[in-house]
């Protein structure tokens, strides 16, 4: 769950925002596709693959007809969790979902009035939970499935109470004694004090929740509302020593709890997310807070362009966090066929843990087929790396990753609003000559095809390979400098150092105006070459690229998360016999810095 200041229609952005004031109710070969490093992330037994599963947040947040019949946020239930949990049990477990994710309101009232025990720790609410979370926890190991449970960052104002709520196993400590004096407040919504882990009790609120959590049994814990994220930063919104402190309790339950964090967060502070936690989400909510689950628009679309940055962090451990997956129930979905798919498409691809927000008691059958794919299923929970771009991140698009076997997972996508072609060039991968095909959403065997596969997609449509080399050479190419001196400099465009970048060194400044053109490309004959452009660019940025002197196609280029890292995506340009010049124009926008470019050699 999350609140988004700049999507101004979401119901969700009262949500946490209610609690404040509700008052305290105390209770009893293609290095761009492959060559990422491993993070060095937690190493947990259960953040070895994605996880699977669902997640109660997208149907409490939609005005769907029906979903939320008591109010706004009111599906969740003990009844309502169980239910899921039958129909996840019996449609989705086999196929490797697990996990049964409780989301934010659990300790609240329908009218969003906390409650909380005498240490103040969340409490049950009892008219969504009338037995109380162990016992629902207890229901959901009987039928073989994992618990998982949230919480804001923080300590919640409401659970403060004048800084006399003692502590539980604390000696003396009171709630006084865990957060600044001046009661500075955290996280997304602002709904919490923040604690001072300065101070010797901090950590002691801390482990009395999570030993909470690991009596009760559960097995998943989402902190919600993290910084610097969630639309928040400065050293009020950095909770890195909470998440810290987190670790630190769960590791001295025994239990193991994957710890999951949320919202939008910082990819400045990735480190600290993988050394603390087992997965991140990168993003705002997936839902639309309107009577679906999702739009395309708002926001499934924005994962193509914010996913790239992160890919290099993901690994076994720790995982880059897309949010829900929300593909199985059409129209209650609010997408498309196409659009579904291409969904589910990228969430398996990336590598991203597959849970499932939608209702699993009225599945349809497309839905659940595109839940159940064993073919994709394993493309995300084998040991394929996550995919990322190996083009540029244009309306039409190719993202790859080389498996262990030598094979490459190859997804195409069509985002435009309109139908087009999509190509995948095997230049682009590193290799030439042939290749099998196989659709793995189709489960069918496409044949062999020279250099390339192209594909017509419908709008937002995708498709999903597994493409085999056929004893086919790697290809060879000329790689040419960017700052060498024999290019040419135009407008701000500078040569800079770059400690990432082959040679030492890149051209930069290419903004307003600014261009390198790199001179004496030499190819053997006239054709259609598809060049790899290795660059270095903090944010996503577009540069319009010529050869020849001839007409220039703009391309965005997705952001390699910092000014330090290297990417590489390739692009076609047809170039004649002989001599070659290949420009790189700014426009009037900004551009990313050029590393080099590497050039096939065909005979």
């Amino acid at each position: 769950m999350r609140l988004s200041p700049h999507r101004a229609r979401r119901a969700g952005s009262t949500l946490l925002v209610l609690a404040l004031t509700a008052g305290l109710t105390a209770l009893t070969p293609a290095a761009t596709a492959t060559d990422s490093p491993a993070p060095q992330a937690v190493s947990s037994p259960t953040a070895a693959k994605p996880y699977m599963g669902w997640t109660s947040w997208s149907m409490q947040s939609s005005k769907y007809p029906g979903l939320n019949p008591d109010g706004d946020y009111s599906y969740l239930t003990e009844k309502n969790v169980l239910k899921q949990a039958d129909a996840l049990a019996a449609k989705l477990k086999p196929y490797g979902y697990e996990y049964v994710n409780i989301d934010a309101g659990w300790w609240m009232d329908m009218d969003w009035k906390p409650r909380f025990d005498e240490y103040g720790r969340q409490a049950a609410d009892p008219g969504r939970f009338p037995r109380g979370m162990k016992a629902v926890a207890d229901d959901l190991h009987a039928k073989g499935l994992k618990a998982g449970i949230y919480l804001p960052v923080g300590l919640q104002k409401e659970a403060y109470g004048e800084g006399r709520v003692p502590l539980w196993n604390a000696g003396d400590c009171t709630t006084a004694d865990i957060v600044y004096g001046d009661l500075r407040t955290t996280n997304g919504w602002d709904s919490s004090y923040k604690i001072d882990f300065s101070r010797p009790c901090a950590q002691k609120y801390i482990d009395s929740q999570a030993r909470m959590f690991a009596d009760w049994g559960y097995d998943f814990l989402k902190v919600d509302g993290v910084g610097p994220g969630s639309f928040k930063s400065g050293e009020n919104y950095d909770n890195v020593a909470d998440i810290a402190a987190w670790q630190k309790a769960i590791a001295a339950t025994g239990r193991p709890i994957h710890l999951e964090l949320s919202w939008s967060l910082d990819i400045g502070h990735v480190a600290d997310w993988q050394r603390y936690s087992n997965g991140w989400r990168i993003d705002t909510d997936v839902e639309c807070y309107c009577n679906t689950l999702v739009t395309w628009e708002n926001s499934v679309e924005d994962r193509w362009d914010d996913t790239p940055a992160w890919t290099r962090h993901a690994g076994p451990g720790g995982w880059n966090d897309l949010d829900s997956l929300n593909v199985g129930n059409g129209e209650m979905d609010g997408l498309t066929k196409a659009e579904r798919q291409s969904y589910a498409t990228l969430w398996a691809i990336a590598k991203t843990p597959l849970y499932t927000g939608d209702d699993l008691t009225r599945l349809d059958s497309y839905g659940l087929s595109l839940l159940t794919n064993k073919e994709v299923i394993a493309v995300n929970q084998g040991d394929t790396p996550p995919a990322r771009p190996v083009t540029p991140s244009d309306d039409q698009q190719v993202w790859a990753a080389r498996n262990p076997d030598g094979s490459f997972t190859v997804a195409l996508f069509n985002l435009g609003g309109a139908p087009a072609s999509v190509t995948a060039d095997w230049a682009a991968l590193g290799f030439s000559g042939k290749a099998k095909v196989r659709d793995l959403w189709n489960r069918e065997n496409l044949g062999t095809y020279r250099d390339k596969v192209t594909q017509a997609l419908p709008a937002h449509g995708s498709r999903l390979f597994t493409v085999t080399p056929q004893g086919s050479p790697a290809l060879t190419k000329t790689a040419y400098e960017a700052e060498a001196g024999a290019n040419t400099l135009a407008g701000n465009a500078s040569v800079a150092d770059c400690g990432a970048c082959s040679g030492g060194r890149k051209v930069g400044n290419l903004y307003v105006g600014g261009k390198l053109t790199v001179n004496g490309v030499d190819v053997a004959k006239a054709g259609r070459y598809v060049v790899d452009i290795a660059y270095v660019s903090g944010d996503a940025r577009s540069v319009r690229i010529s050869a020849n002197g001839g007409g220039a196609t703009g391309h965005k280029f997705p952001s390699t998360g910092d000014w330090g890292t290297v990417e590489t995506v390739s692009v076609p340009l047809n170039l004649k016999a002989g001599t070659n010049t290949i420009t790189f124009d700014s426009g009037d926008g900004y551009a990313p810095d050029i590393d080099r470019i590497d050039v096939p050699n065909l005979s």
